[in-house]
This record gives structure tokens, sequence and C-alpha cells, in this order.
């Protein structure tokens, strides 16, 4: 029986308390997304139980509905009608949310945001200051070489001009011209101010001050400094915004630059300045008083707690911390080897349950997660195995928190951030003994646990003899005669109606997404696939029936009704498309193999998304028999999974 779109909305707008309990909506590939005045009034057991409402739950501020691929445009279209309400973007739906929530959980995104784009170059100059610095001791000629020169250039730009990559990445965050936050940054740094790096050789009376209206303005810089420039910009896109919004237009174009940056520069050297670079500094003696404190203790609970950090998506809260450390005299980054002792018992813990696990999809999964996590990427090992098993977890925590003892107690210091496990190795050249006993303690004792503590679950270990069982039956039943007059000629009534693996790379299985929705099969059975390569192909020969305005999920109807959503990533939806082309439009009829979506596994790595791709028959109930076949590495265009 056919859904009615018009009922479906009505019954959701109505139970949401009607249009006076409603902020935004915006739908994505397979969910109406919505923004609340209050979640609390809301019944949200009646929500579910709308007929083609598969799931609820709330996220990031946002009242998410799952309601299927296909099926949520048709939702989404009646329930502006029924509203009154105008599309919004997801970006739109974004900011509302954002705007509901604690003013700590905006804060922690907030860093998270401007960090987390710039970190691919802080990881270059840092990995290039450890290769350059290996060099030179390994060949004392070429320390003193014109070569060493030109390549330590190169190695400390970054850190030398941090704060203006800072400036610019935060004035994107916060919706300011970037080009003006560059000015900001570029003049708290300018040659005319004293080095701030000087400045702890000096005696305040040396330092040369401005004397305007009678206010004193000392003449120093703010290299290396972090929340000055944050704080700086933040002010800057408000003194920006309120300008564009109050400047006739005939004469915004110049005078709202202007005053905005010459607001902007006296307030940041006159009071931010000073006042904020002094609270890092509070901050950052904090946190190296939580490194040391107990001799090393408090170092040992965050080794622990870390991991915990990750899941709850506020880790990037540490760059602020690593990078004021890097910025300060001795310029190392003590907070590094908590972090990497952390990652790094995650992985072993994840390695001893692949190595334990007779379920091939366990192994499947859990092996190639813990080699991640060994190079610094952890979120396949936590949300696909650890997490899901809890012992794991927790094992790895205790591992970590053993490491980063070990690191306090050594007092190892890395030269970059957002570089750990085995790459570490390249930013700890001081330290490399020390920091091969971290890694090799936290490895030992997590993995140690896990192996004794983890037990497999019988049913699942059944079911991997069952399916091994199966799969020797199925061989056997294949086996053709070798008299090829004897073969059975395939006939469009015997034909078995099949899926072929859209991308290349390693089959998991669907609860093995790092993605609650997708793993529970609300949205329908399929599997996962950590794609090796960026390009999406049409399983079979069929219809485009939907496409996200980011590019980054497609919907396609296939031989016998087949509905199937190819989401590409986790959380991608909130690149807003960058990385992803799309090569093809709703209603489009496509060939088996015919290119969909081409995307950037890269950029989607370093937004910190996972970049696992969910297959899914979003219509799986219809087939009793559903059968995946393939589980391991694929090939793109391998039979991937049938329905009869």
């Amino acid at each position: 029986m056919a859904m009615d779109y018009a009922k479906c909305a009505k019954e959701i707008y109505e139970t949401l308390g009607g249009r006076s309990n409603l902020v935004s909506a915006a739908h994505c590939a397979t969910r109406l997304r919505l923004v609340t005045v209050d979640n609390s009034s809301i019944d949200m057991k009646k929500l579910e139980n709308i007929d083609g409402v598969k799931g609820v739950f709330s996220n990031n501020g946002q009242l998410q509905l799952i309601i299927g691929t296909g099926t949520v445009n048709k939702v989404y279209d009646e329930f502006l009608k029924v509203s009154g309400m105008t599309a919004a973007t997801k970006e739109e739906v974004k900011a509302a949310a954002a705007a509901q929530q604690p003013i700590f959980k905006r804060m922690i995104k907030a860093l998270g945001d401007v960090f987390v784009p710039i970190l691919p170059a802080i990881v270059a100059s840092g990995l290039m200051m450890g290769l350059v610095e290996a060099l030179g001791k390994a060949i004392p000629s070429f320390a003193g070489s014109d070569w060493y020169g030109i390549l330590d250039m190169f190695a400390n730009t970054a850190f030398t001009f941090l704060p203006i990559l800072i400036a610019v990445s935060a004035a994107r965050v916060f919706g300011g011209n970037i080009f003006l936050g560059a000015v900001i940054g570029m003049i708290m740094i300018h040659p005319s101010l004293i080095n701030a790096w000087s400045i702890s050789s000096m005696e305040a009376s040396e330092i040369p001050v401005w004397h305007l209206l009678g206010f004193p303005i000392r003449q120093v810089g703010y290299q290396g400094h972090v929340i000055p420039v944050i704080i700086a910009v933040w002010l800057m896109c408000k003194i920006e915004k309120w300008l564009h919004r109050h400047v006739p237009e005939m004469i915004d174009l110049f005078v709202t630059p202007l005053c905005t940056v010459i607001i902007t520069a006296f307030l940041t050297i006159g009071i931010i300045g000073p006042v904020f670079s002094t609270a890092e500094t509070y901050v950052l003696e904090f946190a190296g008083w939580i490194i040391t404190v107990g001799h090393g203790i408090g170092a040992m609970i965050m080794g622990a707690l870390y991991p915990l950090t990750v899941v709850c998506g506020i880790h990037h809260m540490y760059n602020v911390i690593e990078a004021g450390m890097l910025s300060a005299a001795d310029g190392l980054n003590t907070w590094m080897p908590i972090a990497s002792a952390a990652n790094f018992a995650q992985g072993a813990a994840c390695l001893a349950v692949g190595l334990k696990a007779k379920n091939m999809k366990t192994k499947s999964v859990a092996i190639p997660s813990s080699l991640s996590a060994a190079l610094g990427i952890t979120e396949p090992a936590i949300f696909g195995v650890n997490l899901r098993f809890v012992k794991p977890l927790v094992c790895g925590m205790i591992g970590g928190a053993a490491g980063a003892l070990l690191g306090s107690i050594f007092h190892i210091g890395a030269t970059s951030y957002g570089v750990t496990g085995l790459p570490g190795f390249l930013i700890t050249l001081d330290y490399t003994v020390q920091y091969a006993i971290v890694l090799a303690v936290a490895f030992g004792i997590s993995f140690a646990l896990t192996w004794v503590v983890w037990k497999e679950d019988p049913e699942d270990a059944g079911q991997a003899k069952k399916t091994e069982t199966n799969k020797i039956q199925e061989t056997s039943s294949v086996v053709q005669p070798s008299n090829a007059a004897d073969t059975p000629a395939v006939t469009a009534d015997n034909a078995e109606k099949a899926l072929f693996a859209p991308v290349k790379g390693l089959v998991i299985p669907r609860e093995e997404i790092p993605d609650s929705t997708f793993a529970s099969g609300v949205l329908g059975d399929g599997v996962g696939i950590e794609p090796e390569e960026g390009e999406v192909a049409a399983p079979f020969d069929g219809e485009i029936s939907s496409v996200t305005e980011t590019r980054h999920a497609i919907g396609i109807t296939g031989p016998d009704g087949m509905e199937v959503l190819i989401h590409v990533g986790v959380d991608t939806v909130k690149m807003n498309g960058d990385g992803f082309e799309l090569h093809v439009s709703e209603g489009d009829q496509v060939k088996a193999g015919q290119k969909l979506i081409t995307f950037d596994i890269s950029k989607i790595k370093a937004a910190g998304y996972p970049a696992t791709t969910a297959v899914l028959l979003t219509n799986s109930e219809d087939y009793p028999d559903f059968k995946i076949l393939k589980t391991g590495h694929t090939e793109i265009m391998e039979k991937l999974f049938t329905i009869e």
C-alpha cells in the first residue's frame, strides 16, 4: 500500500506541537531534520509510531526523523505545506540547532571547527621538522648546509605564522570576511611589534609602550598565541556583521572593512591581547600541572579518559592546548604522549578482538581498524569495535592510562600536534626510546587485558561456523558440469536479482558502520564499505530516485523494485558538498557500473569523519530471501548481495 505523504506530514506536524514549537526544517537523503523550541514537550513515542517514521533521535540540537530515501523529500514537501514554513538549508538548520545548545558545547564545537581545517598544514610542518632534524643528526654535514637551512624554513613557516592560519579559519567559522580575519592575524604578529618569544629575556621597563589618550599599549606581538587570536576574530566578525546591518549600502563597501579593522585592531592590541594572552598562559600552566601532578597521576587519568572525549566528539579542544604548548618557550607539546598512548591502546584492544574472534565479520572490521588506530585514526576502532563490545574499550582505557603515566614520567615532548601512534616517532626524535616504551606498554597492557577479559558471544562464534558451512554448501551447489551442453541457459525467468559493489574497498557488516542509524538496520539491511578509491558506481541498471544537495548520498531504484541508498561517509552532510562531485541527476536512467559520485577520501578524513560508505537496501523487509554474499575486500562491481 502506497504511503500517504500528506497524512504522515500532518501527523508529524501535530505531534510536534504545531508552528509555535518549530524553528526550522530541512532534510537530507534519509531524514527530516528539525529544530524545535522545546523537545521535552513532544511525545516521542507517538512520533515514532506515525506511519512512515522509522525512527526518531536527537543529535546536536536537531530532532531527526528517519523516513527513508526517495520518501523523505516527498514528506518534507507536504510538511512545508501544512506548517506554512519555508524550506531551510541544512546550514540554516545547523545554525538554529547550534543556537539551542548549551554554551559549553557550542564553544567546544567552535574550537573544533577552527582547528580541524588547519590540521593538514600543522601536520605537514611538524613531520617536515622531524625529518629535517633526523637528517641533521644522521648526517652532521647536512645540518650546516643550505639545504638544511631552506628546509628548516619551510618546516617552521606554519608555526611562525600560526596566528594568521587561526585567524582565517576562525573568520570562516564565525561568518566574517576571511581576508579581514587574516589582517587581524597579521597585525598581531607585525614586525613592528616585539616578537613575543623575545619578551621573556627583557625587563618590563625595556618594553616600549604607546600612549594613546592616556591609555598605555605595549608594543608586543602575539606570535604563537591561540586564544587571543580566536577572541579577536570572533569580535571582528560581530563588529563586521553589525556594520553591514547599519551602514548604508552605497558606502558599505569601504566603510565597513575600514571601521571593522580599526576598531578590532585597537581593541586587540589594547585589551584582548594582554588579557587573553595572560589567561592562555594560565591555561597552559594548568594543563602542564595536570600532566605532572602526583608524579604523572593526572596524565594517567587523562590517558584513561581521552577515548571518552573522542566518543563525545570534544577531543578537538585539546588542539588549543597543544598549539599553545608549541608556542611556548621550549616549543614542546607534552600533551601528545597522552593522546598517543590512549589511541595506541585502543588499537591494541581492537587487534586483540580481531585475532581472538571466530566470526569473520568481526575480524574483517577489527583488524584493519586496529591498523588505522596504530596510525592515529581511532574512530573505526572505537566506534566499530571497542564501544560495541564495551570491555575492549575499558581495557584500552587502562592501557592508555599506563602509557600516559610513563609519557609524563619521561617528560616526552613533540614538535607538532595532530600526529599520534607510529607516525609520532617523527615528531619525538629526542625521545625515540622513551616514546617506543610508552607505546609498547600501552599496547601490551591493553592487548593482554582484552585477550583475557573479552569473550566472544557464542551466538556470533556459532554464526561464523554456520556461515562457513553455508559457503561450502553453496560452492558445492554451483559446480558446473564439464559438458557445456548440460549447462542450463540463464534466462530472465531464472536469473537472480543482484546488487553489485558500487565502491572498491573493505566490506564490513551493517552493524559495524559507525553510525547508529545505519547500524541498527532501521533504514534497511546491507553493508558498509571502507573505500579505497573515491568513486561510486551504479550497482545495477536502474533509475536515480533521489540525490542530496550536498552530493554525498544517492538513492537508486532497480530490478524488482529494489530501493538502494548509497551514503558516502558518516556525518558528511556537514561537509556541505566539499570534496564530492555528482555525475547524475534525479530521474536519470543509469547502467550498472556507470559513475554516480566521485569523492575525496582524504578530505573526508581531514574533516574528521569516517569515510565508511553505507550500501543499504532500504526496502529489504520486502525480500525474505535477501542474502549478503560478500565480506572482506571487494573490487568495484563484484556481486554484493541478492534478493533471490
